[in-house]
């Protein structure tokens, strides 16, 4: 089993900052990739943030020059630090990671989201 925990999310000001964190635990050997991607209410899942191989980054359109992912190799956690927020930047944030296991199986997971909200 493998989990991933969000933590950071909350109601901030439009302009303000928040910091996401994601805690990947269980039966991993090396994780591939990791991102973030958001959810709002009617619409599809966007990506946010993707980190590979702990450096390689890439960001999606809404969020360039707003956003910031890194990542902590030895703590297999995943951060997404927020600049500048704005009221669409609401929604529900999630971790996902694609893996590999002990035993060399693949395998993708996604945790259960921390909401996200920015008033005007």
């Amino acid at each position: 089993q493998v989990h991933l925990v969000e933590s950071g999310g909350g109601l901030v000001q439009a302009g303000g900052s928040l910091k996401l964190s994601c805690l990947a635990s269980g039966s991993i050997f090396t994780i591939n990739g990791m991102g973030w991607y958001r959810e709002a209410p009617g619409k599809q899942r966007e990506l946010v943030a993707h980190i590979f191989d702990g450096e390689i980054a890439n960001y999606g359109d809404s969020v360039k020059g707003r956003c910031t992912i890194s990542r902590d190799l030895d703590k297999n956690t995943l951060y997404l630090q927020m600049d500048n927020l704005k009221p669409e930047d609401t929604a529900v944030y999630y971790c996902n990671a694609d893996l590999y296991q002990y035993g060399d199986r693949y395998i993708e997971v996604w945790g259960q989201g921390t909401l996200v909200t920015v008033s005007s």
